[in-house]
């Protein structure tokens, strides 16, 4: 049998409240996202003056990133590149950048999706976040 790390509730509210920081640093209006492995939306924050379609945004990010075990760039820089065929493959809601998994051990154990603001800069706040857990 494999055993592998989860998410607790510390761990998510430690992960939120630093990606809400570096936003709030940086005066970023974004709305951040935690999954866990599977997809299933564990934490929805959207920060005032966020638009609401950002809270559709980031969990499609988050969501993609868990369940593909990477970065949602990843699949961005593919489609970008020509790889169009790409979006009709089911789950990929949002292909964009700010989706990040969170790794422990090896294991993708949850994913943290971020939007708002320029992709790169969503993904700073989701890394920010996530850098908590170390």
């Amino acid at each position: 049998m494999i055993t592998k790390p989860v998410l607790s509730l510390d761990d998510i509210k430690k992960i939120a409240a630093a990606a809400e920081a570096e936003a709030i640093k940086n005066n970023w209006a974004v709305t951040i996202a935690i999954v866990d492995d599977g997809g299933h939306l564990l934490w929805l924050q959207r920060l005032d003056g966020a638009a609401p379609l950002s809270s559709h945004i980031a969990p499609a990010k988050a969501r993609l990133s868990a369940l593909g075990r990477r970065e949602t760039k990843i699949y961005e820089d593919m489609i970008n590149g020509g790889r169009t065929s790409f979006v009709g493959v089911p789950m990929v809601e949002a292909p964009l950048e700010g989706g990040v998994n969170i790794v422990v051990d090896g294991h993708t154990i949850g994913a943290v999706g971020v939007s708002g603001v320029k992709s790169s800069e969503d993904a700073q706040i989701a890394k920010a976040g996530i850098a908590a857990l170390a």
